[in-house]
């Protein structure tokens, strides 16, 4: 299996660190947070995002995606009733899809929960609807660039507004386009989805909806932190000829950035090598 690493694990280290570390650890990319290499992702060039893809590959890895691409700057939303706000903030989706591209990704993945909030006074269904129209939007783009727009299911602590894989898949239906799907994050699945994860791979994979794969335990430490058993979740995948990415992203860092690193692709290759 691909395993790659969420680089802000490895934050504040420089990017070519970063790269150094994740490629001796085994790890074949990095899933890139834009908030992380740029103060100003906006105001990156292509120039800036292909110099990055040059440190990557001069450490034998790569780019393989974008994810938390709200971040900065500050004030984006899909879903603010403003509609100047909304309108910034799909030009930021646009941009990190060709961003994504210049790099070498081949994928983003749309989580960014402060950035989809339901208004005060207003409906999850309102904001759904403009989440919907921004989503299109940036598959246009995507399909523009030559990459994939993951919607990310969330679970409900982080937001109101998609939290399972069917809310995901019914945008992604509704948008009908190729280069917006959806994607698994074992974290969120874990709490928000009925049925377990491996079983929800099995279900969903067969569809051609879901395009990527993000695994981190429900307690937010990395794959082998916790209670949730990822032998199965690898084999689910396996079988269901899943051949995409698999980003390993915590939020908590345990023992710190590079040792938490270490053992989850210690963990995960070490299953994988026994399917």
């Amino acid at each position: 299996m691909k395993f790659a690493l969420c680089n802000e694990v490895l934050a504040p280290l420089p990017f070519a660190a970063q790269c150094r570390i994740a490629a001796a650890l085994g790890y074949m990319g990095l899933e890139v947070a834009p908030y992380t290499v740029a103060d100003d992702p906006e105001a990156m060039t292509e120039a800036d995002a292909r110099a990055l893809a040059a440190v990557a590959a001069d450490h034998g890895i790569a780019i393989t995606g974008l994810h938390w691409l709200l971040v900065r700057p500050a004030g984006l939303s899909i879903t603010a009733p403003d509609g100047a706000v909304r309108a910034r903030t799909v030009a930021m989706m646009r941009r990190l899809c060709e961003l994504c591209a210049a790099m070498g990704g081949t994928y983003l993945v749309h989580g960014s929960n402060a950035q989809r909030a339901v208004a005060p006074g207003e409906t999850v269904a309102t904001a759904v609807d403009r989440a919907t129209e921004a989503f299109a939007a940036a598959g246009a783009a995507a399909r523009a660039a030559g990459v994939t727009y993951c919607i990310e299911p969330l679970s409900p602590a982080q937001t109101r507004v998609i939290n399972t894989l069917a809310d995901a898949a019914a945008i992604v239906r509704a948008v009908d386009n190729p280069h917006l799907r959806t994607m698994i994050d074992t974290s969120s699945a874990g709490v928000s989805e009925a049925e377990p994860v491996a079983d929800l791979i099995r279900r969903w994979m067969p569809t051609g909806l879901v395009a990527h794969v993000q695994v981190n335990d429900p307690n937010r430490r990395a794959p082998g932190q916790g209670a949730m058993e990822f032998g199965p979740i690898l084999r689910a995948l396996a079988d269901t000829g899943y051949a995409g990415v698999v980003a390993a992203e915590p939020f908590e860092y345990v023992p710190d950035g590079p040792g938490c690193a270490a053992r989850a692709i210690g963990y995960l290759q070490g299953l994988a090598e026994s399917l």
